[in-house]
């Protein structure tokens, strides 16, 4: 009999941050004293269809009645009310970031999730999140209460450093193309930097949202960038390592981040960053170890982007920085245990 059901939706080898993390849980969390089964809900969330909302109401209702539901936040504020108010189990609530703050939305999208999510975040026995500003974000909009939240970083994993390439201006940026992620802005502020020496390779899904891939390449045709930017696609852990490797300044354009956990393995490779002030993204890179832009401004991207390429004895302090700073940062064991003390407290109150 599991004493977590973890419900997940679409597929769980999705190369992205927030399934790498449900992953490690659904690994460690034994490790820790709890018995874990893994349920799958429709991949369809978090603009869910009836169909898929009823499916998964079924499948939230037929789990063991004594096991606490710990359901990850692109499912759980997506559920409405008619779905939750009848699953009569402790739930819990993981949240990598605020649906509603996703990039490319309309107000109506937005509305529905801001709501959504608010009603169901009041059901939860309590909420994890990954970083303090997730944190601060569901107490002050959400209106969930402090106490009822366990701020569970990711862990990060030792990797070696990074060798990088003969020019010194071997960029290297990592996530699925989307919205959020900002591409379009980065490849705009390096239309103004072709007089520097740099190449960038894009690493994550083309096909997570399509158009925005479609436009992200047109950008880069159209600036006369494609022999010195690689989309790259998705990449296998070999290939993956060998792209850290290869690299000399890691840049993160994205407009918001529940924590960035790519910022986190840049750092354990020791790589200077460039990043911007989104989200938890400012507090995960320390500012010795990175400089921070505004969100959407390529401007200021590509003024950053040509103080660090232009001086090596800036990469090497921020290298240094990195490193140290990568050191310091939890490792997966932390993440789990912390999971698993929030996931034991909400069975104990259910309890009393």
């Amino acid at each position: 009999m599991p004493d977590v059901v973890f419900a997940i939706p679409g597929d769980l080898a999705t190369r992205t941050g927030g399934y790498a993390y449900d992953r490690r849980l659904l690994e460690l969390l034994p490790a820790h004293g709890l018995a874990v089964r893994h349920l799958r809900l429709p991949g369809s969330f978090p603009f869910a269809s009836v169909a898929d909302l009823s499916e998964s109401y079924y499948r939230l209702r037929t789990t063991p009645p004594d096991a606490v539901l710990l359901i990850d936040g692109l499912a759980y504020g997506a559920l409405t009310d008619l779905v939750l108010k009848d699953v009569d189990r402790t739930m819990v609530a993981l949240v990598h970031h605020p649906l509603a703050l996703e990039t490319g939305l309309n107000d109506r999208q937005q509305r529905a999730l801001r709501h959504s999510e608010t009603a169901a975040l009041a059901r939860a026995a309590r909420v994890i999140v990954t970083s303090p500003t997730t944190a601060a974000i569901l107490a002050s909009d959400y209106g969930v209460a402090p106490e009822r939240i366990a701020v569970a970083e990711p862990g990060t994993d030792r990797a070696p450093i990074a060798r990088g390439s003969v020019s010194g201006g071997a960029m290297l940026a990592v996530g699925a193309v989307s919205p959020r992620k900002g591409y379009g802005v980065l490849v705009e502020a390096l239309a103004a930097l072709r007089d520097l020496d740099w190449s960038l390779v894009i690493v994550g899904s083309l096909e997570r949202a399509p158009e925005e891939a479609a436009r992200l390449a047109d950008a880069v045709r159209e600036h006369g960038l494609s022999e010195r930017i690689r989309l790259a696609g998705e990449l296998d852990e070999a290939a993956l390592a060998a792209a850290w490797d290869e690299a000399d300044l890691f840049v993160a354009p994205s407009l918001f981040e529940g924590y960035g956990m790519v910022l986190g393995e840049a750092m354990a490779r020791g790589l200077p960053i460039v990043c911007t002030t989104g989200g938890a993204a400012s507090a995960t890179a320390p500012d010795d170890a990175a400089l921070k832009v505004t969100p959407g401004d390529a401007p200021a991207l590509a003024a950053a982007l040509r103080r660090v390429l232009g001086d090596a004895a800036l990469r090497r302090r921020m290298a240094e920085a990195s490193r140290l700073a990568g050191e310091r940062l939890p490792r997966w064991d932390d993440t789990a245990r912390i999971v698993a003390d929030a996931l034991r407290l909400a069975k104990a109150e259910a309890a009393r």
